[in-house]
């Protein structure tokens, strides 16, 4: 029987392979030249995409945008760090941190040049028809693959903590205890009501709180790592006699990059950029920057600590889900039981987030012309939710979403498609191909 493992990976190779094909198609795209200059009228910029006049605050905005950012991938970071080193680790969270707010800034100056705040036709302006429909492509499958991850850690967690409450060692068969049914149960009666709100705006009160529960997430995370000696009895690998390794309980400095992709999926909030800009109340550019350096800033320190204390507490232990490896050590601890149920409602209130930019992407591109539908509105969210339901019940793995989604539509969001968009809709007459700013973009893009 052929492994798994080789099919996995021949299937993100493929993937890789198919998504720079339709970027080198891209480039072969020549639109318009007037398409990349800002129409006028009257000596104003003509305003070419509004929903309405935006009335989120300066926080609120923050607040989604943070929680855009921030979510399962935060799980993952520690078996990051255990795969890149201690050193190392920082480092590259450094670099992808400092390139995701400066692609956020290209992405604000190129919707300055053409007065576009939607993600989708700057491709259009940039590319065409072609360009609009791949931009719209990736956010799905990127959103879809963030949301899909949410719900795995619902649907392993959510059991855990009702039996955990209910005072049992093992678990049973009961319809309470199987977390298919449980994601479908929490997607139908918390999800749903909150992506159905019209504008994204009105969930920034539920971001604030679930930032607050990943904040308790953190403290708890340095709290034991004081409190948990090195996992060899804990996690029972060896016997009283045996040889213990002597890097069992010794943090690893330097080893691979192996684990780049999460590194890059925890930081991926570009889709919700353009959609909190155009809700911002008083929209200016730097005051958009000001919120995503804001958002980048607080998640990349979250980050960095969750990784540092979550690694030096399990080292060569720990596991793709953190939360699976404080399980371990004591599945009844009163503690853990309260992250999980923080985790829980945290990542259960980030999905509805995510989906925002998924029904907007859809919507310029099979309806670019129609008026706001309740209708559409409802119909779009309810199939999204079918179908992440149904990935999240088929895939066994959330590590498989973190690897695929992580080496694939991450660096496009984060790297390809800003620096893309920048170098093909800032006029040449402004920034020649040789100024420093393509430049640099260019690097940038090729990094991707």
């Amino acid at each position: 029987m052929i492994d798994k493992g080789i099919w996995f990976l021949e299937f993100v190779r493929w993937l890789n392979v198919l998504l720079l094909l339709l970027l080198l198609l891209l480039f072969r795209i020549q639109p318009e030249e007037e398409a990349f200059l800002p129409e006028k009228s009257d000596g104003f910029k003509k305003q070419q995409f509004t929903d309405f006049e935006g009335k989120t605050s300066f926080g609120m905005s923050a607040f989604n945008l943070s929680n855009a950012i921030m979510g399962s991938g935060i799980l993952g970071l520690s078996y990051a760090m255990s795969n890149t080193g201690i050193v190392l680790f920082p480092i590259l969270l450094t670099a992808i941190a400092c390139l995701s707010s400066y692609s956020v800034h290209l992405l604000l100056q190129s919707a300055g040049v053409v007065g576009i705040r939607a993600y989708e036709q700057l491709g259009l302006r940039a590319f065409g028809q072609v360009g609009k429909i791949i931009a719209a492509v990736i956010i799905t499958l990127h959103n879809i693959g963030a949301m899909s991850s949410y719900l795995f850690i619902v649907k392993f967690e959510l059991p855990l903590v009702i039996q955990a409450f209910l005072g049992q060692t093992s678990s049973s068969e009961e319809w309470y205890m199987n977390g298919n049914y449980l994601i479908v149960i929490v997607s139908v009666l918390i999800i749903l009501p909150l992506a159905l709100m019209k504008h994204l705006g009105y969930l920034g009160y539920t971001s604030g709180f679930s930032l607050t529960c990943m904040v308790f997430f953190l403290s708890s995370v340095i709290y034991k790592r004081f409190n948990i000696p090195c996992p060899l009895e804990a996690f029972g690998n060896f016997s009283a006699n045996a040889t213990i390794p002597e890097d069992t309980c010794t943090a690893k400095l330097f080893t691979t990059a192996y684990a780049i992709p999460i590194l890059a999926f925890a930081f991926v909030c570009h889709p919700e950029v353009l959609p909190i800009y155009t809700e911002l109340r008083n929209p200016t550019k730097r005051r958009m920057q000001g919120i995503a350096n804001v958002s980048i800033l607080g998640m990349f320190v979250m980050y960095l600590l969750t990784a540092i204390f979550g690694y030096l507490t399990f080292y060569v232990n720990t596991e793709s889900e953190l939360l699976h490896t404080y399980s371990k050590v004591d599945p009844l601890d009163t503690l853990i039981l309260c992250v999980r149920v923080a985790v829980l409602v945290a990542v259960t209130l980030t999905v509805p987030v995510v989906l925002f930019p998924i029904r907007r992407a859809l919507l310029q591109l099979l309806f670019p012309e129609k008026p706001f539908h309740w209708a559409r509105h409802v119909a779009i969210a309810v199939c999204l939710l079918f179908c992440v339901n149904l990935l999240v019940i088929l895939v066994p793995n959330i590590r498989d979403i973190f690897g695929i989604i992580g080496a694939t539509t991450a660096p496009c969001l984060i790297f390809i498609l800003p620096g893309l968009f920048y170098i093909r809709i800032v006029p040449i007459e402004q920034e020649p191909m040789s100024s420093r700013p393509k430049i640099q973009v260019h690097l940038m893009s090729s990094l991707g």
